[in-house]
């Protein structure tokens, strides 16, 4: 098994995600209708479990990580000022993914020539009711042993926080427990790169079942909307992402990328950024150099409130809508849907398909019936998943290139581990 470990992580991921869509179309092709039961009752459950164990992996990483990131700063006040570079850099990158997806969407018109389309599609009514305020902060402040159960991301984040701040202001009696922390984050961190060899594995059954899920077929009715996103996501990721590591950092683009190629590939075939959470904290710490001060809390506190892949798409399917239902926009409806969609984009749940959840109040400031809003969601919900893994790429990537950003700033940034090829 030499040769095997002798493979980076990356490239067998790689592989893994290339095998997997080159078998699920051959079993497609083979079995036919059988195929996705074949697939479901054989190989989907390898995939399961390598879900479940990055999940198990999730509230351990983010307490004990950020915890010891706090230890770590040595000074509580330090702790503004990272988060509001992180906060800042979210909601600029979140403005780029509107301008994008708006931009995209009117050059392409997506959903020009969908009225047919959408005419045999099946009515899929969302709700349109969204939390309050309030409801959103005691969701966060709650008790800290029913946060890990449910695994609550901000909860966690912000009782580590407190828990972290605590200990420094112990002084010498929280030196204790500083030292568990620090201890325990390096050993979570190990059994996480243990949990990360299953990952080609996982990566293969997952993918190959979504390929023989979906099919080729599923893509001929909404292939031109498909290709929208994709090309938004792309250029998204290259122009924003790649510019702030290439030209406002002065950092190689490429060595960032294929840094965080583990993560992106468990994004894509998960569709999950909170699933992929320890992943991103792995590359981020391993490959890119990012100190745990800051991979502990920007990347955590990222993967629930930066969501610009939800943005970006959001703005398409909004356009796509008008322009399907013959609906005129003017100047201010583009501007009310970029503004809602970045709003309802963040702390949007890190689940699969939870963007859809938010269409209907994007859809609503162009004055979209209801029933327009259930045709739309009703063709777009069947392979909403193939778009929905793109934006969780295009997620975790910002939430890495904001975590090298911001320790950059903070200097707990090792830019020796980000230039070596040797980790990876």
């Amino acid at each position: 098994m030499k040769w095997w470990f002798g493979v980076t992580l990356w490239k067998r991921v790689l592989g893994a995600l290339i095998l997997g869509i080159v078998f699920g179309l051959v079993i497609q092709y083979t079995l036919g209708d059988r195929a996705v039961d074949w697939l479901g009752t054989y190989v989907q459950p390898y995939g399961d479990i390598f879900i479940a164990l990055i999940r198990m992996m999730i509230v351990p990483l983010i307490f004990t990580t950020l915890v010891a990131g706090v230890v770590a700063m040595r000074e509580p006040a330090r702790l503004g000022s990272l988060g509001l570079k992180t906060i800042g850099l979210y909601l600029v990158t979140t403005f780029f993914a509107n301008v994008i997806g708006l931009v995209y969407g009117t050059v392409f018109r997506p959903g020009a020539n969908a009225a047919e389309a959408l005419a045999g599609a099946t009515p899929e009514a969302i709700s349109q009711e969204a939390p309050s305020v309030w409801d959103r902060i005691l969701e966060i402040i709650q008790n800290p042993a029913a946060a890990m159960a449910e695994a609550n991301i901000l909860a966690i984040i912000f009782f580590a926080l407190l828990f972290g701040v605590g200990i420094l202001m112990a002084g010498e009696k929280g030196q204790a427990a500083g030292s568990f922390f620090e201890s325990a984050s390096e050993a979570v961190l190990k059994v996480t790169a243990i949990v990360m060899e299953f990952a080609p594995f996982g990566v293969f059954a997952l993918i190959a079942y979504a390929t023989a899920a979906y099919g080729i077929e599923a893509f001929q009715s909404i292939f031109w909307l498909i290709l929208t996103v994709y090309l938004g996501l792309f250029t998204h990721v290259i122009l924003v992402y790649g510019g702030l590591i290439k030209v406002i950092l002065r950092l190689p683009a490429i060595r960032f990328f294929r840094g965080i190629f583990d993560a992106q590939a468990v994004a894509f075939s998960t569709a999950s950024s909170s699933a992929t959470l320890p992943v991103t904290i792995t590359n981020a710490t391993r490959n890119l150099g990012v100190k745990r001060s800051v991979s502990g809390s920007v990347l955590p506190l990222g993967a629930t409130i930066n969501m610009d892949g939800t943005a970006l798409y959001l703005g398409i399917l909004a356009l796509f809508t008008a322009q399907a239902f013959g609906i005129e926009l003017s100047f201010a409806n583009y501007v009310m849907i970029a503004v809602t969609a970045a709003v309802v984009s963040i702390g949007a749940a890190g689940i699969p398909s939870a963007s859809l959840f938010l269409l209907a109040t994007v859809l609503s400031t162009f004055g979209a019936t209801p029933e327009q809003i259930a045709l739309v969601v009703g063709f777009i919900l069947p392979v909403d998943r193939i778009m929905d893994m793109a934006r969780t790429v295009v997620n975790v990537t910002g939430d890495a290139a904001v975590a090298v950003t911001v320790a950059k700033s903070e200097d707990q940034l090792d830019e020796e581990v980000f230039r070596s090829p040797s980790t990876i």
